[in-house]
């Protein structure tokens, strides 16, 4: 009886709800926030802002409240991330593939790669950062951002300080974005027509909600292009979480001469699958709006989770050293992205 008593909390709904009503509490100020005009305009997402919420409350009041609400925080921080990323899919079709076209496509994969490479190269050569802070980082800046960075941290396992540095310099960086893109536009116009040049920003700018920002800037036609080609981009995501699960697997230590079997991240094949079944469009278009905002939700409360979690000591003691990875990774996304664009469009056209 004793040892049933012991054990009968752990998965009693009273062991999540506190964590839970915590992590909801930080989503909503976060969801409100970033629905003000002003604040959506500058492309700082609610995600953007939950972590940002978060680390407050996990560097004040949390240290008193833990132990009632560490449960929930971490079911948040990882059940509802795979399933905000799965239902993720319902943002997606198929259809969007068609309206970039082939060349956008190829232009998304050779950014895509190029990136990610490029940040593994320079983090664990260059920079010495340990290889989970490299991932993460190159996972960021190469697909979508902090939701990338979110999806990534499961398969490789990482910590919560080494995913919130990963996250700050997409928000860093994103944001310098969303006002040096339009700045360039019309130093670039020679080379990129408003749709193209809505291409370029899709396929290399971080957060969705930066992109939406940046474009609505150039115009709508640059706009359209640029959410069709980043949309594009995040589904990329689940093969490249699923070559990354391969690489952890190769990566890993033999244990008894046997290598571990490769961890499948199921909950990226799920998107996938959500992303096929939404392209038929069965579902009327009010629950397909309803399963989004849904989704929004999970995501932001994961990432008020997350930021909960952090300790502020964590971000000291990763140092400069990230940042300066960032920002490389940054100007290669502008530099080497560009060129990447002009040479596929070329080509193709």
């Amino acid at each position: 009886m004793t040892i049933l008593t012991l054990r009968k909390p752990q998965h009693h709904l009273m062991h999540y709800a506190p964590g839970l009503a915590l992590t909801a509490l930080v989503a909503g100020a976060a969801l409100w926030a970033g629905a003000i005009p002003a604040v959506a305009g500058a492309g700082l997402s609610a995600l953007t802002l939950a972590i940002l919420a978060g680390m407050l409350v996990g560097n004040t009041v949390y240290p008193r409240l833990w132990q009632s609400c560490d449960g929930g925080v971490l079911f948040a921080k990882q059940h509802l991330l795979r399933l905000g990323i799965i239902l993720y899919g319902f943002r997606l079709t198929f259809a969007q593939i068609a309206q970039v076209g082939a060349s956008g496509l190829l232009v998304d994969m050779l950014t895509l790669s190029s990136t990610f490479f490029l940040a593994c190269w320079l983090g664990q050569r260059v920079f010495k950062l340990d290889r989970e802070t490299s991932w993460l980082i190159g996972a960021g800046s190469s697909i979508c951002g902090a939701a990338a960075i979110l999806a990534t941290e499961p398969v490789i396992k990482a910590q919560a300080s080494k995913v919130t540095v990963a996250v700050a310099t997409v928000v860093i960086f994103g944001t310098l974005a969303i006002f040096l893109y339009p700045l360039m536009w019309p130093w670039l116009n020679a080379f990129f027509s408003p749709e193209t040049y809505g291409v370029y920003m899709g396929s290399t700018m971080h957060e969705v909600a930066q992109v939406v920002a940046a474009g609505h800037a150039v115009g709508p036609d640059a706009e359209n292009a640029a959410v069709i080609a980043k949309m594009l981009r995040v589904m990329m995501l689940a093969p490249f979480l699923i070559f990354l699960a391969a690489r952890v697997k190769q990566l890993a230590p033999a244990n008894d001469g046997k290598r571990s079997a490769i961890t499948i991240p199921w909950f990226a094949i799920l998107f996938i699958l959500v992303a096929v079944f939404n392209s038929f469009h069965l579902l009327p278009k009010p629950l397909v709006d309803a399963l989004v905002t849904l989704d929004t939700v999970l995501l932001a409360m994961a990432m008020a989770a997350l930021g909960v979690t952090t300790h502020l000591s964590a971000l000291k003691k990763a140092g400069v050293r990230p940042l300066l990875m960032a920002l490389l990774l940054f100007f290669w996304l502008i530099v080497g992205g560009g060129v990447i664009n002009i040479i596929v469009e070329r080509l193709m056209a």
